[in-house]
């Protein structure tokens, strides 16, 4: 029995085992002194008292021993205690200094709910992010990436994480059950094929783990965009294709930036859809838009099914089960 208990000790924490012989000597000490000296220390609390202050260095003088016995025990008592005190400060001090690089290096598990994963760390990563804890009420995001060796985002809404996104532990650590949505980035650095395959490899191993969690992905090739879809991807991002458009419109433009300053306000706006209510249903496009804009939302076009209608013309006929493009 007694070497059972010695070895479900041993198990403790160190910072725990030291609290613990420390509490000990303490109690040990003051117990001893209040039956040494009972008319200097007259209850055992005193003698506890004493032997905190002591063995602490603090050394108030509200008690002092003055018997040879008691004296002696005080002597050991410093000898002994300001050893213990010390280690065990000493140890909390290592123990927080640790946990602290570990929490920057990424090795600390997520533990929280409703959060956004995003996978990977670019320029694009580094812009949303910035963008996500710039609002007035920020949402916990957690960053996954193999390349950086410290959180790079000095923020308390941004967890980072160090590792693969498509191992499973690494998955696992950003409590991927409790998500809202994952991003994942495509990586540059590499082949664009390539990189589309380490994107689908991640959609897999977080689908496997978490099938109910929405999942966006950023493509680069074109003929990638069926096997991220046939992987589970919710929404596909073809980002080569969006620059594409870009261009092609910066070159039949007349050069004054239009479509840049555009992109730019587009940044302070949210793109949302919601279904439409009951009173515009058999409503033309046009009424519909206007009552929008008199609450200060922009109506864009209709989602119906798996077509999207942009800017539809003003006797379009919203009909039940239509989702509403607004910008708010």
């Amino acid at each position: 029995m007694p070497n059972r208990v010695y070895i479900s000790f041993l198990r403790l924490p160190l910072l725990v085992r030291i609290l613990f012989i420390a509490l000990l000597v303490f109690l040990t000490f003051g117990i001893s002194i209040h039956f040494l000296e009972p008319d200097t220390f007259p209850s055992i609390f005193d003698g506890i008292w004493w032997a905190i202050i002591t063995a602490s260095t603090v050394g108030y003088g509200d008690y002092v021993p003055h018997s040879f016995l008691g004296r002696l025990t005080a002597l050991i008592l410093i000898l002994l205690g300001v050893g213990i005190v010390s280690s065990y400060f000493g140890t909390l001090a290592a123990a927080a200094v640790t946990k602290q690089d570990a929490f920057s290096e990424g090795r600390i598990p997520f533990k929280g709910t409703g959060h956004i994963i995003i996978i990977g760390w670019n320029e694009r990563s580094r812009e949303l992010i910035h963008k996500l804890t710039s609002v007035s009420i920020p949402q916990m995001i957690v960053l996954i990436d193999e390349t950086l060796e410290a959180n790079p985002v000095k923020s308390r809404f941004v967890h980072f994480i160090q590792g693969k996104g498509h191992v499973d532990e690494t998955i696992l650590k950003s409590d991927i059950q409790h998500a809202e949505k994952v991003l994942i980035t495509a990586d540059r650095g590499n082949d664009e094929l390539q990189a589309d395959m380490n994107s689908i490899l991640t959609l897999l191993t977080i689908k496997g783990l978490c099938t109910q969690v929405k999942c966006i992905v950023e493509i680069l090739t074109a003929e990638q965009v069926v096997n991220a879809l046939r992987a589970g991807a919710d929404e596909v991002i073809q980002s080569n294709k969006l620059t594409s458009v870009f261009m092609v419109n910066s070159l039949h433009s007349n050069g004054d930036g239009l479509l840049s300053n555009v992109v730019h306000q587009l940044q302070e706006v949210k793109l949302s859809s919601f279904m439409a209510e009951e009173k515009d249903i058999g409503k033309c496009f046009g009424e519909v838009c206007q009552r929008l804009l008199n609450q200060g939302f922009l109506l864009i076009g209709i989602k119906r099914g798996e077509d999207t209608v942009l800017n539809p013309v003003h006797s379009f006929t919203v009909e039940e089960n239509d989702q509403l493009l607004i910008f708010k």
